[in-house]
C-alpha cells in the first residue's frame, strides 16, 4: 500500500496519481487490443471514473508490477474484468506463503505477507485455476515464475495450496505445502469494475 493510505480507510487517488493510472492503463489497453476485442477504452474509462475505489485497487496492481489489463467485460453484470497481465509474477508480491493461518504456522524464517492478505489488502481477488489458463490464452506468462492460485477448501484443509506456471509450452498446475514461499512465486489478481 502506498503511504499516504495506510492509515485512510478511504482508499482513493489524488487527481495526479488517478490521471497518470488512467494513461497508463488507456496505452496498456491500445497496445494489446487482443485481449479485450470487440471493446472500447471510452466504456472502460467511464466506468473506472464512477468507481474510485477499483481505481485504487488497480493502483495497487499497478505499483505491485501487475500490469493490469481489462481481459473481459461481463455481459449480465456490465462489469469490465481486469487481470494482472505482467509477464512474470508480479515483483512486488513475490516471497509470500499463501494464507495468514500458513503464515502463524511457520516456526522460523516467516516470509512478510500471505497472498490471501494481500490480496485482501489491495482490493483484488487471487486468479482461480480456470482464471490462470484463460489469461495463458492471451500470450505466455510465467515462463520463469510461478503465481498463487485461489486453492480449493479440500485442498487448503489438508495443508496444502495450488500455484500454476507455463513450461515447455503447457500450463502446470502444482501443489505445495501453503507455509512454502520462494523468491520466484507471488500471485496474480483480478479486479471486476
Amino acid at each position: 500500500m502506498t503511504k499516504n493510505n495506510e492509515t485512510s480507510s478511504i482508499k482513493e487517488l489524488s487527481p495526479e496519481q488517478r490521471e497518470e493510472l488512467l494513461g497508463t492503463l488507456k496505452a496498456r489497453f491500445e497496445k494489446n487490443m487482443n485481449r479485450h476485442k470487440g471493446l472500447e477504452w471510452a466504456k472502460v474509462q467511464a466506468k473506472l471514473e464512477a468507481n474510485p475505489e477499483k481505481l485504487w485497487s488497480l493502483h495497487e496492481m499497478e505499483i505491485t508490477g501487475g500490469e493490469p489489463d481489462v481481459v473481459g467485460h461481463d455481459e449480465k453484470t456490465d462489469e469490465y474484468i481486469f487481470y494482472d497481465c505482467s509477464a512474470e509474477s508480479p515483483k512486488g508480491r513475490r516471497s509470500v506463503c499463501y494464507d495468514r493461518e500458513a503464515l502463524e504456522s511457520r516456526k522460523a524464517h516467516k516470509p512478510e505477507n500471505t497472498a490471501i492478505d494481500m490480496a485482501a489488502a489491495m482490493g483484488i481477488e487471487l486468479l482461480t485455476e480456470e482464471q490462470y489458463r484463460e489469461l495463458q490464452k492471451l500470450g505466455n506468462f510465467d515462463m520463469k515464475t510461478s503465481s498463487w492460485v485461489n486453492t480449493p477448501a479440500n485442498i487448503r484443509k489438508l495443508g496444502g495450496a495450488i500455484f500454476c506456471d507455463r513450461r515447455y509450452d503447457t500450463i502446470f498446475m502444482y501443489h505445495n505445502g501453503a507455509d512454502s514461499y520462494y523468491a520466484a512465486r507471488g500471485f496474480r489478481g483480478s479486479l471486476r469494475v
